[in-house]
This record gives C-alpha cells, sequence and structure tokens, in this order.
C-alpha cells in the first residue's frame, strides 16, 4: 500500500519531495539518507514521518518529542479518517495544545 500511495502522490504533486518506506534514522539525518539513499528526492531530512500502525507512531512521537521537539510539537494527528484527528495527550504543554488550536481552526477554515 505504501508504495501505491508514493505513486498517488507523485501523480497528482510531483514537485512534492517525498520518498517511499525507509529507516528512521535515514529520514531524519542526511547524511544516513546521502550515503543509503544517493537518488534520494529529499534536499534535508524528513519534516513528516508516516507509522504503519498507531502504536508505531505514538511511540516514535513520544521518542522524538523528548529527545528533538526542543518543547514545540505539533501533533499527533491520525489521517485515514474522513477527517483529521487531532489527539492530546495528557503530557500536552500549552504550546502544544496551543499549536494544535491553531491548526484545527486553519482546517476548519479551510474546510468551509
Amino acid at each position: 500500500k505504501m508504495r501505491e500511495a508514493l505513486k498517488l502522490i507523485q501523480s497528482q504533486a510531483p514537485d512534492l519531495e517525498v520518498e517511499g518506506e525507509m529507516h528512521g534514522d535515514a529520514a531524519l539525518n542526511k547524511g544516513i539518507l546521502d550515503r543509503v539513499f544517493p537518488d534520494s528526492r529529499l534536499t534535508e531530512a524528513a519534516n513528516l514521518l508516516v507509522m504503519p500502525n498507531l502504536d508505531a507512531a505514538n511511540i516514535t512521537f513520544n521518542v522524538l518529542k523528548a529527545v528533538a521537539g526542543q518543547g514545540v510539537t505539533v501533533g499527533p494527528i491520525l489521517l485515514g479518517v474522513r477527517r483529521p484527528v487531532h489527539i492530546l495527550t495528557p503530557t500536552s504543554t500549552v504550546r502544544r495544545i496551543t499549536n494544535m488550536t491553531a491548526l484545527t481552526s486553519v482546517e476548519a477554515a479551510i474546510a468551509e
């Protein structure tokens, strides 16, 4: 399914920098990406990760938040349902709540 999604994105937005399945270290580290995927379309580290399931997404989100979030996170956002679902966890900071509220407001304005 991931390959089908990649083909669909490439056909609808050919200028978008997207890449298919890869390990997280390659997606988040340009040096590793260049070594492992020398022909990658990505010109810098990925800024969006697509996870295979909710457990993988939750684990990755919390690890990245702890080691690289610098206090700023947006998400998690569950896609693939009729409308996006924005999730706030018990550890959400005021800034995260503000970020998610802003994102939700923009999406609501676009949907009208």
